[in-house]
């Protein structure tokens, strides 16, 4: 039989050992210092109102708040099981974190083990039932705001990507290059016949080596231009009873560039080939005007 879990009280004490956490999320926000310093004036003004006098500054510089898995925190988090402090305190909940999940096994941690979490932006004290329900809420509306954040930015670089803006690192490919790897994959040929082509050739690779892979090949045809020009010289024709209506369609897959009407149906004999002066769909038109200045 399982013996049951033991919590340790927290011990009465007034003036309690104490571990203050600091976190900034890139390098140069740790170079600045800027926000090391808001949260650690932040911390010094409590810390001198509760009268406490044993503290030690605990900083994760450069790391994410997305899960736990920090070096500082995590020996923090260690030393507070092991009974060596008794508080964690910071300047705001999501410099200890922003999951859910992760706060809410924080906060049983605090309670089974016998100390205390101190988040002061929402006035969180967790040695009372009220500090714990703030915490759970305040953590569940930090997470939905990373979510919208996160969907918000997805959205905003995909109507980039569809208006033909460039992410990321610039090209490192010719185009020519790109091409002569899209028609050969297009005709059939596999991606080490295609590699060891480019390196009998003495093309240089992305990174400017003299022999080819397979992945390299790869990453060709899943790059920006690979993937722009995959489907700028294809077509598919629509029938719904109309005209005639041209698609692009991606010449490696062989499937449409994007979501059409339920009524396109697919001609079994048609294959990539450059684009013909028929009318074109409407997405077709803007997608091929952003990319090719059409």
């Amino acid at each position: 039989m399982t013996s049951p879990r033991r919590t340790r009280r927290v011990r009465s004490t007034g003036d309690p050992r104490v571990l203050a956490y600091l976190r900034v999320s890139t390098e140069q926000q740790a170079e600045s210092g800027a926000g090391l310093d808001a949260q650690r004036m932040a911390i010094q003004a409590e810390i001198a109102r509760r009268g406490w006098t044993r503290v030690e500054w605990v900083i994760d510089s450069a790391w994410s708040g997305r899960d736990l898995d920090r070096p500082e925190l995590d020996s923090a988090l260690a030393r507070l099981e092991a009974g060596g402090a008794e508080v964690l305190i910071a300047s705001k909940l999501d410099r200890i974190s922003r999951s859910v999940h992760d706060f809410s096994g924080l906060l049983d941690r605090a309670s089974r083990q016998g100390w205390q979490l101190v988040c002061l932006d929402v006035d969180v004290d967790t040695s009372t039932p009220s500090g714990e329900l703030v915490a759970h809420m305040v953590a569940s509306t930090a997470q939905y705001e990373r979510r919208v954040i996160s969907q918000r930015t997805k959205d905003a670089l995909a109507a980039k990507r569809a208006a033909g803006v460039r992410l990321g690192r610039p090209a490192v490919l010719p185009e020519r290059v790109v091409r002569r790897v899209l028609e050969e994959r297009g005709a059939g040929s596999t991606l080490r016949a295609i590699a060891e082509g480019l390196t009998a050739d003495g093309e240089p690779t992305a990174r400017g080596g003299a022999v080819w892979s397979t992945s390299s090949v790869q990453a060709a045809l899943g790059g920006q231009d690979g993937m722009r020009l995959r489907w700028i010289t294809a077509r598919e024709v629509a029938q719904s009873g109309g005209p005639a209506v041209v698609h692009a369609l991606d010449m490696i897959t062989n499937t449409p560039a994007h979501l059409i009407d339920a009524d396109w149906v697919r001609q079994s004999d048609t294959t990539w080939q450059e684009l013909a002066s028929d009318e074109r769909c409407e997405r077709c038109v803007e997608l091929l005007r952003a990319v090719s200045g059409e």
